[in-house]
């Protein structure tokens, strides 16, 4: 696919989620100036304002939308033939559905080349609580997630957890006063990694499925075991099933199932959805399910498991 002529990037995250204070030192640093114009759209009024005058000298022509139903196709349309912009930074209020924006037909030539989050961690909990539904669309396929004012809030493994079983790529980082907070989950598995087979407990499943993805060294080689669901995708090759388990994203009607790839010699013989324990061990190959380089478990052993709960939590 061609790489769009005017490339947009979608700023997400509730109200005094740091959004704007992201967007300042972004547009005023040397790697991501332009020759031609940046337009910036502002879709709520935060406590960061921005100078028009200062980023003007950037490029920056600043627009705001105060309803959500002024942000349309047709004003959209009028401003390439007005700016014939550059780039196009679009700071969206959190409480409009993000799905929304995403739906709209824009202007030929424009593309959403990046999709960032903000979260207060201080207060993401509170808003896990009551509208997840809307964080849940922010983070869905977001490249970046940036959890900031992190000190003094709990252990935050759950809150990585948390984006990851929604957009598995995404890249999340923390960072509290002093800058960017490393190595907080390096011991965070409540499972054994040194075991000889690594047995992973049922209600750890989604845990497990994560940590594999995030620190693929510490499984590269190793056996592990799990009970789940015996899967084979149409398509999938005929020795290859995918055990894994539903995970709820959002709400009951927002589910999804998480598992990986599993080269199985004798995959013909199992029913789809057959409850099966997996003792495999793990590799990690370029393969076209992850469309670029993933976990393949070679199994050892799969045999009939008894039904374990269906759903998977991260926490």
């Amino acid at each position: 696919m061609d790489e769009p002529r005017v490339m947009l990037y979608l700023m997400t995250g509730f109200l005094d989620s740091g959004k704007s204070q992201f967007l300042k030192f972004t547009l005023q640093q040397d790697y991501f100036q332009v020759d031609g114009t940046t337009l910036l759209i502002l879709c709520e009024e935060g406590e960061e304002e921005f100078d028009e005058k200062q980023f003007a000298k950037y490029g920056v022509k600043i627009l705001t939308v105060e309803d959500q139903e002024d942000l349309t196709e047709e004003w959209l349309q009028e401003l390439e033939d007005t700016y014939h912009p550059e780039r196009v930074v679009v700071e969206y209020n959190g409480m409009w559905k993000v799905s929304e924006f995403e739906a709209l037909t824009l202007p030929e030539g424009w593309g959403i080349a990046q999709k960032l989050t903000t979260v207060d961690a201080s207060t993401f909990e509170v808003y896990m609580m009551n509208l997840k539904p809307l964080f849940v669309e922010m983070v869905r396929d977001s490249e970046l997630v940036v959890f900031n004012r992190c000190t003094d809030v709990k252990p935050l493994a759950g809150y990585r957890r948390s984006v990851k079983v929604v957009s598995p790529q995404a890249e999340v980082v923390f960072e509290n006063d002093q800058g960017e907070i490393e190595n907080i989950f390096a011991d965070s598995v409540p499972f054994d990694l040194d075991a000889p087979v690594i047995q992973i407990p049922n209600e750890d499943y989604g845990i497990w499925y994560v940590d594999m993805m995030d620190h693929p060294d510490r499984y590269k080689g190793k056996v592990v075991e799990i009970i789940a669901r015996a899967m084979k995708p149409k398509g999938f090759p005929p020795k290859y099933i995918m055990p894994g388990r539903m995970a709820m994203t959002c709400c009951a009607d927002d589910t999804s199932f998480i598992g990986y790839l599993c080269d199985y010699e004798d995959a013909p013989s199992l029913k789809p959805g057959e409850w099966v324990k997996v003792r495999a061990k793990v590799t990690f190959r370029h393969v076209s399910v992850y469309r670029g380089r993933g976990p393949v478990l070679k199994a050892i052993s799969v045999e009939p498991a008894d039904p374990v709960p269906e759903l998977v939590y991260f926490n």
